[in-house]
């Protein structure tokens, strides 16, 4: 019923992808116990965990952004912002309504697109900034060691 990883989301940071193939795991484990109706305790504890996974996610790519004085922080943090807040009201109606079909729908809708979208277009966008930051202090640290002469 998901969706799975593949290489085309992957933004070449072997620590946020590596988390973003978490995140995409633990998602479709909520989708797939959500889908085949097991226990509504197994999908409350399913989405507190997910919930707690994005907050430790999304706290270490604010660190990152910081240490790589990333010029778009604020507005990148904002969307996090806004997906914590959106996953806690589908996780607030999955513990006061149950896990009911639409709930499932809009999850899997507003959770893995969000996502997707999310990796594809505002993680790649860091991504290739901290990657030519890297780029650029390796050239300089190159450049120190190599000159000297005349």
């Amino acid at each position: 019923m998901g969706m799975e990883w593949n290489e085309s989301l992957s933004t070449g940071i072997a620590w946020q992808d590596k988390q973003h193939q978490e995140l995409f795991r633990r998602i479709n484990g909520l989708l797939d116990a959500m889908t085949v109706g097991l226990g509504h305790e197994e999908v409350l504890r399913l989405f507190d965990f997910l919930d707690e996974y994005f907050v430790v996610h999304f706290e270490v790519e604010e660190q990152a952004m910081h240490r790589y004085d990333y010029p778009d922080v604020l507005a990148h943090l904002e969307v996090h912002t806004g997906f914590i807040d959106r996953i806690g009201r589908l996780n607030e109606e999955a513990h006061r309504h149950g896990v009911t079909p639409d709930l499932v729908r809009r999850v899997q809708e507003e959770v893995l697109d969000w996502l997707v979208n999310h990796i594809g277009s505002v993680d790649q966008k860091l991504a290739a900034f901290m990657k030519k930051a890297d780029a650029e202090k390796r050239e300089r640290a190159g450049g120190a060691r190599g000159g000297g002469g005349a």
